[in-house]
């Protein structure tokens, strides 16, 4: 199957190539595009956790604080340098004097009480943010000068600065706000990044402009400011042929979207360049809502399990170009613990079959399996693109060798995360990115986060109380052990297929110059301020 849709692909690339190379020709001399698989459902950083979003908001406003390349050292941002009382409860940020919004509004303390209130749902209108936990337990942050302010915590939240680095700290400007109301991210946006918000048309590109008085730059950027570049047009190609054709013709300039499949050909053509980012981790998995019928049982979930070869979808969807995942964490990750690995079922299909028969799952005439009237067939939800489409094939075909029915609806990205926030599916195909265990496991477990992010309905006051503690804890020992606890418990319990560990591409063209993959959150490139147009 692999090698029939590369050489559909390639075919593509033969009777796109005249087209494109034709229109690359006109691009202007100081705009660069970056092209994208799929497009955001909003741009507003308190109310989408998309990738889509994240890339381009990360370039129109700034954080408190950058990650480095490393992902692990905190940098300065909006804010120059910073305490922490002795208790680990209050963060003291000193900002950034001169800095502006797009519009050409002074930047003060204010603005970031209003923009921190607003992530964790203390405005008015009041904004629901599926990870409003990643802002720490606030007790209130206040300005305590013009360009000072004070972040209270009701108790220690370790990471609240690698969190604070993440696009949904941003800083944006309530006047704004106020004014589009929903349609902020929509319509427009005000913050104080090196880009500026230009237009929009849903599923086709967006559009940002250079900040021209911009000089405020995080110190892991060899350009502070402002962008090199005067143009960025974010462009939607959702064919993944025409996406290879592009790069190599020129029509864009960078993009991370390239399939695995063809990176091992494109890295051997001289006009293309490749970046990547070792300390990168995003994974791709399925989950189960653990509350609905037939994969509320843990028998079913084990098979799915068991049924699913990973080395081989993992061959299939990402040419070699990811690693089978068993463990909820990748093994490089902080506190990943690797007696749980050991829990997780094995790709072993007969002994899913024995497995279900001995639970009752008897074989029906139609090759599903029946228990108690119930068949055991669920529904899976997810986004279409490549991969989602490629591996549901897969994980298809392996439930049903064991007697396990799974109908497949994939949707736009624009509507897709809707249909993922509602309790109309029994399992779902996602991917996210993570900077440590404690990161990854209060995503997604803790009871709170249901329904979105927390989409398994997964409801443990055991977990919720481990997590608790491994988030405030100060002893590394005890967060190590804790988080082992909760590695083990979803390992026995199978509410997670993690199927691949993918990894982060930046391909680009000779055209451009200052590409370099960071991979927070994803985002393969950070901010935009080292990009520039040689040629």
């Amino acid at each position: 199957m692999t090698t029939i849709w590369r050489r559909a692909a390639l075919g593509g690339l033969a009777a796109l190539g005249l087209a494109v190379t034709a229109q690359a020709q006109t691009q202007p001399r100081n705009q660069i595009t970056i092209m994208r698989e799929i497009d955001s459902d909003r741009y507003d950083p308190h109310r989408s956790t998309a990738l889509a979003g994240g890339e381009v908001i990360q370039t129109l406003s700034d954080t408190l604080v950058s990650m480095d390349f490393d992902m692990r050292t905190i940098r300065p941002g909006l804010a120059e340098r910073w305490e922490v009382s002795p208790d680990g409860k209050t963060y003291t940020f000193h900002l950034r004097s001169g800095v502006t919004f797009c519009d050409g509004k002074p930047f003060t303390a204010e603005d970031v009480v209003y923009s921190i209130n607003r992530w964790i749902g203390r405005t008015t209108p009041r904004v629901v943010s599926p990870v409003a936990w990643r802002a720490g337990p606030v007790k209130e942050v206040r300005a305590t000068g013009p360009l000072t302010v004070e972040y209270e915590l009701t108790e220690p939240f370790g990471e609240l600065l690698s969190q604070l680095s993440q696009y949904f700290g941003v800083i944006v400007d309530r006047a704004t706000v106020e004014r589009l109301g929903d349609n902020f991210g929509v319509q427009g946006f005000n913050g104080t990044g090196p880009y500026c918000w230009g237009s929009w048309t849903p599923r086709s590109e967006l559009v940002t402009t250079r900040h021209p008085t911009y000089r405020w730059g995080p110190p892991v950027l060899q350009n502070q400011g402002p962008a090199h570049v005067e143009r960025i047009v974010w462009r939607v190609i959702p064919e993944a042929a025409a996406r290879v054709a592009a790069i190599q013709a020129g029509q864009a300039d960078i993009t991370q979207y390239i399939p695995e499949a063809f990176w091992d050909a494109m890295r051997r053509v001289p006009t293309i360049r490749f970046s990547t980012q070792e300390n990168y981790f995003w994974d791709v998995f399925m989950g189960f809502k653990v509350d609905k019928p037939v994969v509320n049982d843990p028998v079913i979930r084990r098979a799915a399990h068991m049924a699913v070869d990973r080395t081989g979808l993992v061959r299939a969807v990402w040419s070699g170009h990811a690693l089978a995942a068993r463990n909820i964490v990748n093994p490089n990750t902080l506190d990943y613990d690797a007696q749980s690995d050991a829990m997780v079922p094995n790709y072993d299909p007969a002994a899913a079959r024995r497995m279900l028969d001995e639970a009752g799952w008897r074989m029906g005439s139609d090759g599903i399996r029946v228990k108690d009237g119930q068949r055991a067939s669920f529904v899976m939800f997810g986004i279409t693109n490549l991969n989602n489409q490629r591996s549901a094939e897969i994980i298809q075909q392996g439930l049903r060798q064991v007697g396990i029915e799974m109908r497949v609806q994939l949707f736009d990205a624009t509507v897709a995360w809707g249909r993922l926030a509602t309790q109309e599916f029994d399992a779902y195909i996602l991917s996210y990115p993570y900077i440590s265990t404690t990161d990854a496991l209060s995503l997604y477990w803790h009871s709170r986060n249901r329904p979105s992010p927390n989409r398994m309905n997964w409801n443990d006051p055991e977990t919720d109380a481990w997590l608790e503690e491994a988030r405030r804890g100060t002893d590394p020992a005890r967060r190590a052990e804790v988080t082992a606890l909760i590695q083990r418990r979803l390992a026995e319990q199978a509410p997670w297929l993690t199927l691949a560990r993918t990894q982060l591409g930046v391909f680009s063209t000779q055209r451009v110059d200052g590409v370099r993959a960071h991979g927070l959150y994803g985002i393969g490139i950070y901010r935009g301020l080292d990009l520039r147009v040689v040629r």
